[in-house]
């Protein structure tokens, strides 16, 4: 199975059912994520990936994010690579949150 691309409005619509809400991991870096976040997200930053792989839900769909899709994509691959499933690329990133989704993000 490879890693799925996800759009942000298709990430709204699946974080709104709550019960089978993906779990959200932004591989972005604190200072990034001081400046937004998306709701319920968790911030494990690409470089701790290896070391913190455990934390992550091996039972549920994992959207990963960043700030474009670009080292979301990365993590999501490696990821696959260490067994994980059910793995999503959040597309154009938290960018793409603020575009399409939730002009009120701030952007950077």
């Amino acid at each position: 199975m490879s890693v799925r691309h996800l759009s942000a409005v298709e990430l709204h619509d699946r974080l709104a059912r709550k019960s089978t809400a993906p779990f959200v991991l932004d591989v972005r870096e604190p200072w990034e994520t001081a400046i937004c976040s998306l709701p319920g997200s968790i911030n494990i930053p690409m470089d701790e990936i290896p070391r913190r792989e455990d934390e992550l839900p091996a039972d549920k769909d994992i959207v990963v994010v960043c700030h474009h899709g670009v080292r979301s994509l990365q993590v999501a691959y490696y990821l696959e690579h260490r067994g994980f499933r059910n793995l999503h690329n959040l597309t154009g990133g938290i960018d793409a949150w603020s575009r399409d989704v939730d002009p009120s993000t701030p952007t950077y």
